[in-house]
C-alpha cells in the first residue's frame, strides 16, 4: 500500500480502481472551478459564498479580505492544474494527492473549529465540505485497494 502512495516511478500506470480516477476528475473540476471563482469575482466570493459581511467593514479592510480570497483561489487554481498533470500524466501519484487533499481538508476544519470566522449567516459550504471529505476518502482507498498489483504483468489476471 505504502508503494501505491509514495510509487518508485511516477508514470501514468494507476494500479487501483478505475472509479478513484473519476472521483479525482471531479474534484479536480471542483478546484479548478472553486479557484476562478475566488480569483475572478469583485468579491472573491468571501461575502457571496462564505457570508463575511465585507459591507460592515471598513473598505480597506474588505479590500484585504478580498486580497486574501483571491490568493487562495490562486493557490486552489495552481493545485488544480497539478491535479490536471497528474491526471493525464503521472496518475500514479493519484494516490498521494487524494492523501494530501484530504490532510488539507482535515486541517482545514481543524482550523475552523480553533479559529472560527465571525459571520452574518452560517456558510452553505459546509455540507459541501463533507461530501468532498468522503469523495477524498473514497478516492484514496478505492486507489489503494484493488486493480492490478504493481509487479504483475498485465494479463496476469486473465487466465
Amino acid at each position: 500500500m505504502l508503494s501505491r502512495l509514495l510509487p518508485a516511478h511516477l508514470d501514468n500506470d494507476f494500479r487501483g480502481y478505475q472509479a478513484a480516477i473519476w472521483i479525482f476528475a471531479l474534484i479536480t473540476a471542483f478546484k479548478l472551478a472553486l479557484g476562478l471563482v475566488h480569483v475572478f469575482s469583485a468579491d472573491g466570493g468571501a461575502q457571496t459564498m462564505s457570508h463575511i459581511p465585507l459591507d460592515s467593514y471598513a473598505a480597506g479592510a474588505a479590500q484585504n479580505v478580498v486580497g486574501i480570497f483571491a490568493r487562495l483561489g490562486l493557490e486552489q487554481l495552481l493545485l488544480g492544474a497539478f491535479f490536471v498533470i497528474v491526471l493525464l500524466r503521472y496518475r500514479a501519484m493519484i494516490p498521494l494527492m487524494f492523501l494530501l487533499a484530504l490532510v488539507t481538508q482535515a486541517g482545514a476544519f481543524a482550523l475552523a473549529a480553533c479559529k472560527p470566522l465571525s459571520l452574518t449567516v452560517s456558510p452553505g459550504a459546509a455540507p459541501m465540505h463533507l461530501v468532498l471529505s468522503g469523495l477524498y476518502i473514497a478516492g484514496l482507498v478505492l486507489s489503494l485497494l484493488g486493480g492490478k498489483s504493481a509487479g504483475a504483468p498485465p494479463d496476469a489476471g486473465a487466465r
